[in-house]
C-alpha cells in the first residue's frame, strides 16, 4: 500500500521531460539569435552562462533520476526513457558548439 504513494510523491518532482525540452528550446533560440544578431559577443556570453546553468541543472536532474531508478525498481523502464530524453541534449549541444566554432 505504501509504494504507490511513495511513487507519486517522488514523481511529483520528476519534471525531466519538460526540463529536457526546455533546455533544447532555449539552446536553439540562443543559437538562432547568435546567427541572426550582429553583436555576437553579447549572445556568446549569454550562451556560455546558459550552458553552465543548463549543465548544472540537467546534471542534478540526471542524478535524481538515477536515484529514482535505484529506489523504484518497478519504474525503471519509464525512468530510463526520461534519462535518455535528458541525455539527448548532449549531442545537440555538441553540434551547436561545432556550428559556432566553425563560423567564429
Amino acid at each position: 500500500m505504501e509504494t504507490p504513494n511513495r511513487t507519486k510523491s517522488y514523481y511529483k518532482w520528476a519534471f525531466s521531460n519538460e526540463l529536457a525540452i526546455g533546455s533544447f528550446a532555449i539552446g536553439t533560440l540562443l543559437l538562432l539569435a547568435y546567427k541572426a544578431i550582429p553583436n555576437k559577443n553579447m549572445i556568446f556570453m549569454i550562451g556560455l552562462c546558459y550552458v553552465f546553468f543548463a549543465i548544472v541543472i540537467n546534471s542534478i536532474m540526471l542524478l535524481y533520476l538515477i536515484f529514482l531508478c535505484i529506489i523504484l525498481p518497478d519504474e525503471r523502464e519509464n525512468l530510463a526513457l526520461k534519462i535518455i530524453l535528458l541525455l539527448c541534449n548532449i549531442p545537440v549541444a555538441t553540434l551547436y558548439l561545432y556550428s559556432i566554432i566553425t563560423n567564429y
